[in-house]
């Protein structure tokens, strides 16, 4: 993960560079706010990355001497498609609608977002559909 740290932080740090310049020469409050808070969401994952990648065994990416036969292998479990995000997705514009409208549209969208988190997940465990 050391090579996304690296990259993270490097767009953080560019973005810092980038909104102190435009501060400089624009004057105007709100593109630099912008581009400092952009520099945070580039910063944030890449501290953290940096931080757990000290603490796990270097990955073949990660290494110098490694070989293209050191990645091979399973990566990892991807799940299916499913219909529990689009669930999740419709139960969240739910809740953003009782924030406009009012309380009486946010109570079902609550419902929605917990059965499709329960949803999800205990399809995610059982490796198949719910």
């Amino acid at each position: 993960m050391r090579f996304e740290a690296r990259m993270l932080v490097g767009i953080a740090l560019f973005l810092v560079v980038v909104g102190v310049g435009y501060w400089f020469w624009s004057g105007e409050a709100a593109g630099t706010v912008m581009l400092l808070f952009g520099a945070l969401m580039g910063l944030t994952p890449g501290l953290y990355y940096m931080w757990w990648s000290r603490r796990m065994a270097p990955r073949p990416e990660d290494r110098e001497d490694a070989t293209i036969a050191d990645g091979a292998g399973t990566i990892g479990a991807f799940p299916d498609n499913s219909l529990w995000p689009f669930i999740l997705g419709l139960g969240a514009a739910l809740i953003a609608l009782g924030l406009i409208f009012g309380i009486w549209t946010a109570l079902p969208g609550s419902a929605v977002v917990l059965s499709a988190a329960v949803g999800y997940t205990a399809e995610s465990r059982r490796g198949g559909r719910v």
